[in-house]
């Protein structure tokens, strides 16, 4: 602390100690002020003035400042950069404060913890996250304060842990400070790097505590009810959860009535990875959803029915008799356009409950929050009576009419249609209300004619024509009487001044007005925040009701959304299965079908099984459109398990745990991971965690090391998928390694199939078709002179293609090539991977390994690898 340190001084740096992580936003005025290395950090993140306090000190103090009506923008620019924001106001009147007024941290806002709309995708889930290891166990719970989703799970294997952190996608992870320590923390860390992380200490995350304060919020004597009561590393996950929101918002959160208990089996496995690869939420170049399955599939009309399907997305099923309930739901929504199309319309008008219910309950809700609940709230009746006729119990809920028409009509009478968005500066209630209230209004409203009134009454009753109502700062409202007058001025005027040529009174009558007039702005403002809150408190009680008509309203706009899509793009119910078929007849790509332009798209059909049809080796030219069929062939297999119709003609698609890709790999340079890497380290993945029940997706593996290196690991690939535990697994493998085709001999279950190509003098055209057997040609210079590449580029390449062929048979150099050669053959000609093991056969036999010395052994075989280089 600094010599002669001001109160003010003191106090803010006493406060700013307890929040060494935030920037703390300290209330002065209409102000708020950051000091030292806070002012340093925001004025450059924000790019707002720097300034200095005592700037005649031998130590002036830096500092910077925002206006108290507009931190919300500024706010909302340091949560996006990942800062944490310590609100500290003024807790007492300035005018009533004796010396230094009350300050105090009324909130912490941080990157999982925010009510505030304008944050905030509507149509994603805000999470917070934390994890805990106890024993074994590994505990994973997060919560979505906007909107009490609360969630917890547990597992004994990190790499589980870890994928469904990233499945939840929390903007902010918690992990007690001993994680620290342990030799998993750098694989967590690393996996997490690009999020939020706040460290609490270990007590926290203690499970005794953590039962305790969770019972407490959700009412319960146990936890067995939810499930969970046995997942001491969950409860101590979700007891941090819990605390980490008490000490952020300084209340108790009483919008949290429940706790979901769910096993990572209870869904389809889609790893980060594959999640990425297919772009099922973000594009693999923009980090947008454009061009995404998501976009493609949500035309959904509310926010909670946004997040919802995004959920379900992100979480297909594993249930059979919940995936047909859903198609069966979307199938009835499907067929009645009409009613599907009204009930759309409706669902319009209903605003987000879900938030609008948390910020409520946490009082951050403002009259026009009420208003927009009513408005949601009176559209529920009409909603329900046109779903009356849906058959699927899916549409059905108990709808607590009564309850929710009796809140309706108290946010009515009550809330202003025109409020203002603050609710401490008056006019959010309705004159008719509340007696006091509307006398104070009146009292506002009419001032200036009471007092016209008093004066002509005064006249009347004095005499005194020239008698007026006067008001000034000193005194007041006052009476002024010309001198000449003054032997009429009644006995209970009250003489105040005197003036040369005029004397000023006050009565009683007069002194309560002003009273009135003068408090009745302050008082009405209070009077109706104070209503406000009633009211509030009175909505409070139907938190739970308006919880569940936001999940019916949810689960509604989902269903009738899907519905729209099927009729929308012509998709087809699948048949879900559990025979091991994977049987897609003219299958579309969701997504490329709706962005191609100029050329129709192509349908393809695909069967697999586990008898004969288990691994499809697929072949072709690049562009000719391999990994779209292998990524329709994933995609339809999420769509069908998450309840949507598919695009394809007919579709029998078996129940997949998971999905496993492996389409093509970026450097991860910041963290030393070359293309390579990348790769080997997804397909051990694949390799370490696929079963019998999940879909393998491979899309030329083995290209980021050289060519035999690359082909060996292949191959070996598809042989391990192949035999995987003695029953194999569903794989599509799309490759350029043309030798991959022999599989098809050796294995029983591998089949060939190529993208067919027609080539018209030296020109290709894709026909975008898979069709039956292998090829072996990959067409590369025909497809590079598509791209753009240089005519004499094109034709040089065909020089050395032919030139290499033919060295490549007689196991002569690549300096045998002649720049001045021409291209002779037009027969299609692809290299043999393989040509050189007869070469090798005959050197090896004319060994006398016996009569070589060991320097001679060491010379005769690095002049075989460079041979072998060569070929």
């Amino acid at each position: 602390m600094q010599p002669n340190t001001t109160p003010m001084m003191k106090q803010y740096l006493s406060i700013k100690e307890q929040y060494p992580d935030a920037i703390l936003f300290y209330r002065m005025g209409d102000f708020y002020e950051m000091f030292f290395k806070d002012a340093e950090t925001a004025s450059r993140l924000l790019e707002i003035t720097l300034t200095s306090r005592n700037k005649n000190h031998s130590a002036p103090i830096p500092m910077c400042g925002i206006p108290y009506r507009a931190v919300q923008s500024y706010i909302a620019k340091l949560i996006e950069m990942g800062r944490k924001v310590a609100i500290c106001d003024q807790v007492e009147d300035p005018a009533l404060a004796k010396g230094l007024v009350k300050r105090e941290v009324v909130r912490v806002i941080t990157p999982g913890m925010i009510i505030e709309n304008e944050f905030l995708d509507a149509k994603s889930n805000n999470y917070v996250l934390a994890l805990y290891k106890q024993g074994k166990q590994f505990g994973l719970s997060f919560l979505d304060i906007s909107t009490g989703t609360f969630r917890v799970a547990e597992s004994d294997k990190i790499e589980k842990i870890i994928s469904e952190t990233l499945r939840a996608a929390p903007s902010e992870i918690l992990l007690p400070e001993s994680f620290k320590k342990d030799s998993f923390f750098e694989l967590i860390i690393n996996s997490v790097r690009e999020k939020a992380i706040t460290f609490l200490k270990d007590k926290y995350f203690d499970y005794n505590q953590a039962r305790a304060s969770l019972m407490e919020i959700l009412k319960t004597l146990s936890l067995e009810g939810f499930g969970c009561e046995h997942l001491k590393s969950g409860i101590g996950a979700a007891g941090a959860v819990l605390h980490y929101v008490g000490e952020t918002q300084k209340q108790k959160i009483e919008h949290i009535t429940s706790l979901e208990t769910y096993t990572f089996n209870d869904f389809m496995a889609v790893d980060e990875s594959s999640c990425k690869n297919l772009e099922l939420m973000e594009n693999l170049r923009t980090g947008t959803r454009t061009g995404t399955l998501l976009e493609v599939l949500d035309l959904t009309v509310t926010s909670m029915g946004g997040r919802l399907l995004r959920e379900w997305l992100r979480y297909p099923l594993m249930k059979i008799e919940d995936i047909n309930r859903r198609l069966e739901a979307v199938d009835e929504a499907r067929v009645n356009t009409m009613k599907t199309a009204e009930l759309r319309e409706s669902l319009k008008s209903v605003y987000d409950l879900e938030r609008l219910g948390s910020r409520i309950v946490m009082g951050h809700a403002s009259a026009r929050d009420m208003t927009a609940l009513k408005k949601s709230l009176n559209m529920l009746p009409g909603i329900i009576s046109l779903v009356s006729g849906f058959k699927s119990p899916l549409f059905v809920w108990e709808y607590e009419s009564d309850l929710l028409h009796e809140l309706a009509i108290l946010i009515e009478k009550s809330i202003r249609e025109d409020a203002p968005v603050t609710i401490n500066e008056g006019k959010i209630i309705k004159t008719g209300y509340n007696k006091e209230l509307d006398e104070l209004i009146k009292i506002s409203r009419d001032g200036k004619g009471w007092l016209a009134k008093l004066e002509v009454q005064e006249r009347k009753s004095t005499g005194i024509n020239s008698v007026k109502v006067r008001f000034n700062k000193v005194f007041g409202y006052y009476l002024e009487v010309p001198k000449n007058h003054s032997q009429k001025v009644p006995s209970h005027y009250i003489r105040k001044q005197t003036l040369v040529n005029a004397e000023r009174y006050i009565t009683d009558e007069l002194k309560d007005f002003e009273s009135k007039v003068l408090n009745a702005e302050d008082r009405r403002a209070a009077l109706e925040y104070e209503i406000f809150n009633q009211v509030r408190a009175e909505v409070c009680k139907y938190s739970t009701q308006i919880k569940n008509a936001a999940r019916y309203i949810a689960h509604l706009d989902c269903l009738l959304n899907l519905g729209c899509i099927a009729v929308q793009n012509d998709y087809t119910r699948p048949e879900i299965n559990t025979k091991g078929n994977l049987i897609i007849e003219d299958g579309r790509h969701p997504v490329i079908e709706k962005m191609i332009t100029g050329e129709r798209f192509v349908p393809n059909t695909i069967s697999m099984d586990d008898i004969e049809n288990q691994i499809m080796i697929i072949t072709g030219p690049n562009m000719a459109g391999k990994s779209t069929v292998l990524r329709q062939a994933a995609l339809m297999a999420v769509m069908a398990q998450m309840g949507s119709f598919v695009p394809a003609s007919y579709a029998s698609i078996c129940l997949t745990d998971k999905i496993f890709t492996r389409v093509g790999a970026l450097d991860n340079l910041s963290q030393g991971q070359s293309t390579f890497m990348v790769e080997m380290q997804e397909t051990a993945n694949i390799l370490n965690n696929a079963t019998s029940k999940s879909l393998v997706i491979l899309d030329e593996i083995g290209r980021g090391t050289s060519t035999y290196d690359g082909l060996s690991i292949a191959w070996a690939v598809a042989e391990y998928l192949h035999d995987l535990r003695e029953k194999g697994v569903k794989t599509l493998f799309a490759t350029h390694y043309h030798e991959l085709t022999e599989l098809e001999q050796h294995k029983p279950r591998v089949k060939n199939y190529n993208i067919a190509v027609k080539e018209i003098n030296d020109e290709i055209i894709f026909l975008r078709k898979l069709v039956k057997g292998g090829t072996n040609r990959s067409y590369g210079i025909q497809v590079a002179r598509l791209a753009g590449i240089p005519e004499k580029v094109i034709e040089r390449s065909k020089t050395i293609l032919a030139e290499i062929e033919t060295n490549a048979a007689q196991s002569k150099n690549l300096n045998n090539v002649s720049e001045q050669s021409s291209y002779y053959e037009k027969k299609p000609v692809q290299l043999d991977l393989f040509a050189h093991e007869a070469f090798l056969t005959q050197e090896i036999k004319s060994l006398e390994i016996a009569k070589m010395a060991p320097l001679e052994a060491l010379n005769f075989l690095n002049k075989l690898q460079e041979k072998i280089k060569i070929c």
